[in-house]
């Protein structure tokens, strides 16, 4: 907190409603900001309604923001990713000097932020790429932070970004530093890809709730509230109960039935899934979540297909109580695999590119403040002081055990989805993942015999050293050039 009555503590520039938000939360805990946005009719509006009378500044320039700041300057942009970032950030070089602090807390693609790092670092200055999750009732009361950029930003930026971070049960933030360049912004678009695949999967249980067991939103809504006492406790599974018990004002329509059945995204899930693929990951439920929501926007097409492609009648014969629980353990245990999947991915990450992440501060960081926070992240922070190590989530003794305890209700339910014809793309290919992981044999062999016949690519053999390859002359007519080896 600045005891110099005269000058901010931080300077934000961006003042939607997240901007708004941030500023209100960091003024509540003491610290003085200065605040300016390009239209600066913003500024004026902001400051005469939810700034007045307090310890906030608005500014019409940016060299009057910067001036406002104590040094180190910190100048924090919330704008929309992309070029709007770049833009700003040569806009406010030129005001100021060796050590002062950027930092861009927008949803940035981390390349982007490898790349501003070093940009920043070349002309004296600091810079700092962080993820903020939490939507604006997070920026406002307590968002989970996720930062990563020059290391030395971190102590000048810590107390505040601490303060105003959400706190879990013993007080602790829900933020810590991650690691160079990118780093905070790669956790953070894990964070999105997990989030995608969470939010995907209650959808199929909501699906099989109402398409296959006949139940009306009210009643869904009462079984994720009962869900949400146990281990599914999570906001997405609390909002989900209030949506489903939400009624629309206008029709009298449950809520749920007047929202178009079309998906959007904006880009982070889709990020997600291409990391995944460049850096050789096995992320197939966060991509199906995806394409999912690609799937649902071709709404027009899917009415035309409705009309002509036939499928199965919804006919439940079962135990409804018992298929309910089924669904709750198969729920689990695919988000279980999920959560795998992505943490998986940040250990890919953090080899590639030299980052010291640590994943039981990141199980941390997100029990609080964000969109995925939920209770089972206190057993994956527990699973990474057990062993820092850990090479994927299913190997602790914890999760191992969920998974196995609730696997045969997990393909009890997929089968009755395939049979009644109900499209479960998250819960099926969490299941692949899990199949596919516990199998010591796979069919690649039969694939790289393919690669090696029609492209001379080589193999490597169980009877032979690891490293060595060979190439197998499958007609008889080829010669024994062989083409590169292949990289697993």
């Amino acid at each position: 907190m600045n005891a110099e009555s005269d000058k901010c503590d931080i300077g934000l520039i961006g003042l939607a409603v997240m901007g708004e938000n941030l500023v209100l939360n960091m003024e509540s805990h003491d610290f003085r900001v200065a605040v300016f946005n390009r239209t600066t009719r913003k500024v004026d509006a902001f400051m005469q309604a939810r700034a007045a009378g307090r310890n906030i500044v608005g500014c019409h320039s940016i060299k009057e923001l910067v001036d406002q700041l104590e040094r180190p300057r910190k100048v924090f942009l919330l704008v929309k990713a992309g070029q709007a970032v770049d833009d700003f950030i040569d806009a406010i070089i030129p005001h100021l000097d060796p050590g002062d602090i950027i930092i861009d807390g927008g949803n940035s693609h981390f390349p982007d932020s490898m790349r501003r790092t070093a940009y920043v670092e070349g002309k004296g200055l600091l810079f700092v790429g962080t993820g903020v999750s939490g939507g604006e009732e997070g920026a406002l009361k307590g968002p989970s932070i996720m930062p990563g950029g020059s290391a030395a930003a971190w102590p000048h930026v810590k107390p505040i970004f601490q303060a105003i971070a959400a706190k879990v049960e013993d007080g602790s933030p829900c933020c810590e530093w991650l690691g160079n360049d990118g780093a905070g912004h790669f956790v953070k678009m894990v964070h999105n890809g997990i989030e995608y695949g969470d939010m995907q999967m209650i959808c199929e249980a909501y699906a099989l709730m109402r398409y296959t067991l006949g139940m009306q939103p009210a009643e869904i809504s009462k079984v994720f509230g009962e869900w949400n006492e146990g281990e599914l406790d999570s906001y997405l599974i609390e909002i989900t109960r209030d949506i489903l018990a939400k009624t629309d004002d206008e029709t009298g329509l449950p809520m749920i039935d007047v929202i178009m059945d079309q998906a959007g995204q904006k880009g982070t899930g889709r990020w997600t899934s291409l990391a995944a693929l460049d850096l050789g990951v096995p992320a197939q439920t966060i991509a199906e979540a995806v394409f999912a929501r690609a799937l649902s926007a071709i709404k027009d097409e899917r009415l035309v297909a409705a009309q002509s492609l036939n499928g199965p009648e919804h006919r439940f014969e079962g135990d409804r109580a018992e298929f309910l629980d089924q669904l709750r353990q198969a729920l689990f245990a695919s988000k279980i695999c999920s959560y795998a999947q992505g943490y998986q991915l940040m250990r890919a990450a953090a080899a590639e590119y030299d980052w010291d992440l640590n994943y039981g501060d990141i199980a941390l960081m997100w029990r609080g403040g964000c969109i995925i926070r939920a209770q089972f992240l206190g057993q994956i922070k527990e699973a990474y002081e057990r062993a820092p190590d850990l090479q994927n989530l299913l190997l602790d003794g914890y999760f191992r055990d969920a998974v196995q305890n609730s696997q045969a209700a997990w393909r009890q339910v997929i089968a009755t989805a395939v049979t009644q014809g109900v499209p479960v793309p998250a819960f099926s290919s969490a299941l692949a993942y899990y199949d596919g992981y516990r199998s010591a044999v796979l069919p690649a062999n039969l694939l790289q015999a393919q690669r090696d016949y029609f492209g001379a690519h080589t193999y490597e053999r169980v009877d032979k050293p690891a490293g060595e390859y060979f190439h197998t002359n499958w007609t008889g007519t080829g010669g024994d050039t062989v083409s590169t080896t292949y990289n697993v």
